[in-house]
């Protein structure tokens, strides 16, 4: 299984932590080394260990955005 490289490029804030340490962020990442996009996972204490995420585009974070607002 290849690698997975990444750079966070921005960090946001955190959402929430964990009992253990692992707190779930938002963030700006460059994987693989394209064009970095709005993330959010758990991300274990020192960045050790990731879990699950998504990753957002700036239009789809626009439209988060946009549909948050009307709630």
């Amino acid at each position: 299984m290849a690698e997975i490289k990444f750079e966070i490029t921005q960090h946001i804030g955190v959402l929430s932590e964990s009992a253990k340490g692992w707190r779930k962020e938002l963030n700006l990442v460059s994987w693989n080394g394209r064009e970095p996009k709005f993330d959010i996972r758990e991300w274990a204490p020192e960045y050790a260990k990731m879990g699950k995420g998504i990753t957002l585009s700036q239009e789809e974070i626009k439209n988060l955005q946009a549909l948050l607002a009307d709630k």
